[in-house]
């Protein structure tokens, strides 16, 4: 069974007090070894959540990794490198991060290791839609949120709001609070040792099947 390994968080631990370019280089192995130990371990998640969620099937790993180098362009910080890997398992990879809420796998060092679900900051034709189904259907979303077992993973729908209603929603509308977020999202924190167990894998997706019909609620429009 396929797990994170120790050595794959020490790296990046490491990686957090010596972020440079000479630091990386003389450790390029214990990152390729580490990148490699990660990507097999999104290999089979993809392929475990592809047993529940079609639209996953058939994704390849390449397609949902992000970079180690950051985009420091217009960044006040200069950090070369991330410290922590993530992948986004979405229909279609990565790039339809913008079009479908999906699974987000991340682990980092210091007990801020999560798998997390939604849609981040939707732009405004999704967005839209999302607040047109919960006009519709906001009961569902409710029973969704506040299912057993969703709550025993998830606290709450996380993301920003808007002070007001938004246009065209009365200011007493009974899913005003609701209609109000302009991010939907829902995260489930992994501590250090249990992303290095053998179980994680079977925690993670189990995780991924209870948040797949939340997902499947942002994406139908």
């Amino acid at each position: 069974m396929v797990q994170i390994k120790k050595s794959t968080l020490s790296f990046l631990s490491d990686l957090k007090v010596n972020n440079d370019k000479e630091w990386f280089a003389a450790n390029r192995k214990r990152y390729e070894d580490s990148r490699e130990n990660f990507y097999s371990f999104v290999q089979v998640l993809i392929n475990s959540i592809g047993a529940f969620d079609p639209s996953i099937r058939g994704l390849e790993v390449s397609n949902c990794i992000y970079r180690i180098n950051r985009d420091i362009r217009f960044s006040i910080d200069k950090s070369i490198y991330k410290t922590h890997f993530g992948a986004f398992i979405v229909k279609g990879g990565k790039k339809n991060g913008d079009k479908y809420a999906g699974y987000y796998f991340h682990i980092e060092p210091g007990n801020h290791s999560l798998i997390a679900g939604g849609a981040y900051k939707p732009p405004p034709e999704w967005l839209s839609a999302i607040r047109e189904k919960i006009d519709d259907q906001g009961d569902l979303l409710l029973k969704i949120i506040k299912d057993r077992e969703f709550a025993r993973y998830f606290r709450s729908i996380e993301g920003e709001k808007l002070k007001t209603a938004p246009r065209g929603y009365p200011g007493n509308h009974k899913h005003i609070e609701l209609l109000k977020m302009k991010s939907y999202l829902i995260a489930c924190k992994i501590p250090d040792n249990q992303i290095v167990s053998k179980s994680c894998i079977d925690f993670v997706v189990n995780v991924s099947r209870t948040m797949k019909p939340f997902n499947d609620f942002l994406n139908e429009y």
